[in-house]
């Protein structure tokens, strides 16, 4: 059986064209089976973030394996340490790791909202790692029954037991909840496991701040793509907007020798399913959540793509396969020549290299290396984000319309087949997320914090769906100008050499996080 590994061993390129258009650890990608292929590959070559941090020592906390039910198996779920600024009666800052390893996240510790909180609270920071994520691993594979206990109520299990029962080396008393104030941090998914955290163990988590938390999951996330469209500069989309438009004209021609011609303009007339060019085609704008206000972190990706687009016009251009196609088609053909096609390389097949259906057997290694497979299992049980085009065709379109939501959950059908114990449902169970609040999920402390520009915005409470809502003192609810992804979460050694509107939302977390510090109350002993 081929893997990943093997299967694409000839996509080097294309491993570090993915890599370099990430600017975090755990990548919180569009998903369709492509996507997945591509990004199992750049994991291959991926290495920690490109900022230098400090070190901070690692331990360990010992978990059972089922919280609900007795296996006799439990694992160690790592953890990290900054007790710079620690003082006694200061509140502990758990930073959630999320679908990412949790070495990967020093900076966050070190020069981050986690060390930026703790210095101007006493507090200790900490880095969690997730259940089945980095060196957090309870089984000794990836097959669809070792997953089953990789789920959003075992990792908030994790947390909390963790939280009520951890005994940190080196510092001495008892800094459990509730008699500690603890407060849960995390980004995109790990937002929304901060948020939830905040809803189902009041007691333990004094307060969270959940940032591009992506509370609301849906089957049909159209509105990725449909943030990108808005907020990516004007003339880039307007290129992306015409390609798309010419190329799904062309695609779906009732005749062999056009579809063809299209595909080969491209450089993927041996790519055999369509829809496997058309999602190809929308790969480059996933670099758009990458954008970050830190070069350091950051990505630019998407502005490479789109200067290599070229800016709007009237001109057209004739082809080698004999058809005429807008100088935006040709550039942006040229651009997916260049930075994917010519990466795949003999023995390696184009469907080898970008296809789905047509290599089916790459999806079904389970060895502890196939890392892409657990996001990817979480999506297939309880939280969906399928990436689709808009569903009002009056909406304009920056990804085909032969990507369908049939095709993006492709996945889930490829990679995960019934096992002894766990069959993957027909669809995922997104009311397991959405009953906990959805895009209204509320608490007294808890912050929520979106960029007005983060494509995953439409899954936040600050989704154009969403009903807006005052920012108070005990509810902050603020959206970041300009800000993408979680721009919140990465901070700078001087924190005065920040942008303004960064140092505004950190000053900001920090005002009301020591507002709320001055309301607890530890519990009195019995």
């Amino acid at each position: 059986m081929s893997s990943f590994k093997s299967g694409l061993a000839g996509l080097g390129a294309l491993a570090l064209l993915l890599l370099h258009s990430s600017g975090s650890a755990a990548r919180h990608l569009p998903t369709n089976p492509q996507w997945v292929k591509l990004e199992a590959q750049a994991q291959q070559s991926r290495s920690v973030a490109k900022r230098q941090s400090a070190t901070f020592p690692v331990y360990t906390f010992t978990q059972p394996l089922d919280h609900f039910a007795d296996t006799g198996f439990t694992f160690e779920q790592r953890y990290w340490l900054n007790d710079r600024h620690y003082k006694a009666g200061g509140p502990v800052i758990v930073f959630e790791a999320g679908e990412g390893p949790g070495d990967e996240r020093m900076p966050i510790l070190d020069t981050g909202i986690v060390d930026i909180l703790a210095n101007a609270t006493n507090g200790l920071g900490i880095v969690l790692e997730h259940r089945y994520y980095g060196e957090s691993v309870p089984v000794q594979n990836f097959t669809t029954d070792s997953l089953r206990w990789l789920n959003n109520e075992q990792a908030a299990a994790d947390s909390a037991n963790f939280i009520d029962n951890v005994t940190f080396p080196n510092i001495t008393g008892d800094l459990t909840a509730p008699g500690t104030p603890w407060i849960y941090y995390g980004g995109s998914y790990g937002g929304a496991r901060a948020a939830h955290m905040r809803v189902l163990y009041p007691d333990l988590v004094f307060a969270a701040i959940s940032s591009s938390g992506v509370t609301h999951a849906t089957l049909d996330d159209w509105r990725y793509f449909d943030i990108i469209r808005q907020y990516a500069p004007a003339d880039c989309i307007a290129q992306v907007e015409k390609t798309i438009d010419e190329v799904d004209r062309l695609i779906t021609s009732p005749h062999a020798e056009t579809r063809h011609a299209i595909k080969a303009v491209f450089g993927l007339g041996n790519l055999t399913y369509d829809p496997d060019f058309a999602s190809l085609l929308s790969n480059p704008l996933g670099a758009w959540q990458e954008n970050n206000w830190d070069p350091a972190v950051g990505s630019t990706s998407f502005a490479r793509f789109c200067a290599a687009l070229g800016t709007p016009d009237k001109a057209t251009v004739h082809t080698a396969q004999g058809i005429t196609v807008s100088n935006a088609t040709f550039n942006y053909a040229k651009y997916i020549n260049r930075t994917y096609v010519a990466s795949c390389r003999p023995p390696n097949t184009q469907d080898e290299c970008f296809g789905t259906i047509t290599a089916k057997d790459s999806y079904l290694a389970t060895d502890l290396s196939q890392t892409w497979r657990l996001w990817q299992f979480q999506v297939c049980t309880q939280w969906g984000f399928f990436m689709t085009p808009p569903p009002n065709p009056a909406i304009p379109r920056i990804i085909s319309k032969l990507v369908t939501l049939d095709y993006a959950s492709l996945i889930c059908k490829l990679a995960y087949p019934p096992g002894e114990h766990f069959k993957v449902p027909a669809e995922p169970n997104i009311t397991a997320v959405n009953s906990l609040g959805g895009y209204n999920i509320a608490y007294d402390r808890l912050a929520i914090i979106d960029g007005e520009d983060d494509p995953w915005r439409g899954d936040t409470p600050h989704s154009p769906a969403a009903h807006w809502r005052p920012d108070t003192l005990l509810r902050p609810f603020k959206l970041i100008p300009g800000g993408v992804h979680h721009y919140d979460e990465n901070g700078l050694a001087d924190h005065s050499a920040e942008p303004p509107q960064i140092q505004a939302i950190h000053e900001q977390e920090v005002a009301f996080v020591k507002a709320w510090l001055k309301d607890f109350k530890p519990p009195s002993k019995s």
